[in-house]
């Protein structure tokens, strides 16, 4: 959203030259050195999970608690994981993102004000 709704600065703003600003590139390097290790992560973390489904058939039926067995266990982690990293996500943009890109958007209707 923008701090003055009012007024519209899409015209006076040259979007290109900006987005190869200095302070643009760097919440781009800020916010890729975040996703893609996340990424990758949760990547190999998703197809462990599917390939021991597939080859370790007596590693995921080890029965863990009751009728819970490996399998199951490793399949609700999936959840959890994806909600950790969703958490994670959220805090690291929070604190580094969003700060960094407020001062970009508040720069550029300040340009567009004049």
């Amino acid at each position: 959203m923008s701090a003055n709704p009012e007024r519209d600065v899409t015209e006076d703003v040259d979007f290109v030259t900006e987005s190869q600003s200095g302070e643009f590139q760097e919440l781009r390097r800020t916010h890729r050195s975040f996703v893609f290790p996340m990424a990758i992560f949760f990547l190999v973390w998703y197809f462990a999970y599917v390939l021991l489904a597939d080859y370790f058939h007596d590693f995921m039926s080890i029965k863990v608690l009751g009728n819970i067995n490996m399998g199951i266990l490793l399949g609700l982690l999936q959840f959890v994981s994806t909600f950790l990293i969703t958490a994670a996500y959220v805090s690291f943009s929070n604190k580094k993102l969003d700060p960094k890109a407020t001062a970009i958007r508040e720069r550029l209707e300040q340009k567009g004000v004049k």
